[in-house]
């Protein structure tokens, strides 16, 4: 097993414990993607497993797009590591070529797909939680492109229920995406970069608002080194006094 930051791990404890994310005889499907966020988050499910005054299954699943992705190296990691892991297949990509229109974005299709497949996965294999490797600097960036692109002040939830009934949580809701990067880089991680983005292989308009929000935050952050930490107080502490 990893040695794994106590700092993120102690974080992902506080936000199972404070969401109630994780109990008693739970089974979880953890979407591992191959990046540093979902094997950071396999490792720690690993630790919490073999810690955790409670017992829970938790398998890894890994969504194969159907455009020949190598996952020799990410599966060997699990294994040595006896991370519970499979490869599940789908056409996707096939789909995309069919629906994706010329000069459009594919990312949100690859993101809907995806998550979909997550779903018909754990349905399948009977799990009733997904978990997702998602991290606080997500939540800002998606609450930023929320207020200013879609004029709502909406983020990413720990914890909810999709419409067919499976429980989506967010383990590493409150972990910084820098500690992430220090972990995948002093464990020197197997990683899986843009090489198996589906997108890669579409000529299209990439995506800017995320990177822009990213680049905001930073500068934000540098004038305001409590930014974040405000944000996750605020987020917490939501008042809504009338309009004058």
């Amino acid at each position: 097993m990893l040695d794994i930051s106590k700092r993120v791990l102690r974080q992902v404890g506080r936000t199972n414990g404070k969401y109630e994310l994780i109990g008693e005889g739970d089974r979880v499907l953890l979407g591992l993607s191959g990046g540093k966020d979902s094997l950071i988050l396999a490792h720690a499910l690993k630790s919490m497993q073999r810690k955790a005054p409670f017992n829970f299954e938790f398998k890894a699943v890994t969504v194969d797009y159907g455009m020949g992705e190598n996952f020799d190296t990410l599966i060997e990691h699990c294994k040595t590591h006896e991370i519970v892991h499979e490869v599940y297949k789908t056409n996707i990509y096939e789909l995309a070529e069919e629906k994706i229109r010329p000069n459009s974005s594919s990312c949100s299709f690859f993101s809907r797909m995806r998550r979909g497949a997550l779903y018909s996965a754990a349905k399948e294999m009977g799990y009733e939680k997904v978990a997702l490797g998602h991290h606080f600097d997500d939540t800002a960036e998606s609450f930023f492109m929320n207020l200013i692109y879609n004029g709502a002040m909406r983020s990413l939830a720990p914890k909810y229920t999709a419409g067919n009934g499976l429980i989506v949580i967010r383990p590493l809701l409150q972990v910084r995406e820098r500690q992430l990067i220090e972990a995948s880089l002093k464990h020197n991680l197997p990683t899986i970069g843009d090489e198996t983005c589906p997108s890669q292989h579409f000529e299209e308009k990439m995506p800017h608002a995320r990177m822009e929000m990213k680049h905001l935050l930073n500068e934000l952050e540098g004038r305001y080194p409590t930014l974040f930490s405000s944000m996750n107080s605020a987020f917490a502490n939501k008042h809504f006094d009338a309009f004058l």
